[in-house]
């Protein structure tokens, strides 16, 4: 087993005879690259849900409930368990007031089998255009922190992928000197005495 001595921290910023040029640079690149990506992830995370929440909560203060009439027979014919399921609605015409007071009409997801002069809610926006039932608090909270989190790492994997090529063409370059290094001194190692 090899002995490891205490670990020293900063290493590469002491001063060491042994330390290259090349060492204290690659140093710097990993601390810009860290700094960047820990800053632009957490900046760019926190931006893209306060949006999303900010976005969500606008929707709830401006979208409104709205009862709607069908104005014929919806399709299908009408179950004891009809309603239960997302699948068990048909899309039948139906006709509503605005809050402005203009009537408006359109397609509305329903039972089937309803007929005409059936009661729907629905949720229109300030214009009378449907829309689909804001996020409750809760689900706002959720979304947001999805986004945010994807956003965040998204912009993070930028710098610290571009601070992973650095350092790859940092370590070639390091390469390439000892490769020329080497092959000026191999020959005089490789000579015979004698």
């Amino acid at each position: 087993m090899a002995f490891r001595g205490p670990k020293v921290w900063l290493w590469r910023w002491r001063r060491n005879p042994l330390r290259r040029r090349a060492d204290a640079v690659e140093a710097w690149v990993v601390l810009g690259a860290w700094v960047l990506t820990v800053l632009a992830g957490v900046l760019a995370g926190l931006t893209a849900a306060r949006s999303v929440e900010d976005g969500l909560a606008r929707e709830r203060e401006e979208w409104r409930p709205a009862v709607a009439r069908l104005t014929e027979k919806a399709p299908g014919t009408a179950t004891a368990h009809s309603g239960t399921a997302s699948g068990d609605r048909v899309w039948g015409k139906a006709s509503w007031t605005a809050v402005d007071g203009t009537a408006h009409s359109g397609l509305v997801r329903v039972r089937p089998g309803s007929t005409a002069g059936t009661p729907v809610v629905l949720w229109t926006d300030r214009q009378g255009r449907l829309v689909t039932r804001p996020a409750g608090p809760s689900e706002a909270q959720l979304r947001s922190s999805l986004v945010g989190g994807l956003a965040g790492a998204s912009t993070a994997a930028v710098p610290f992928i571009a601070g992973r090529a650095l350092r790859a063409r940092l370590e070639r370059g390091r390469m390439d000197r000892w490769d020329a290094d080497w092959a000026q001194f191999d020959p005089l190692w490789g000579r015979k005495t004698g």
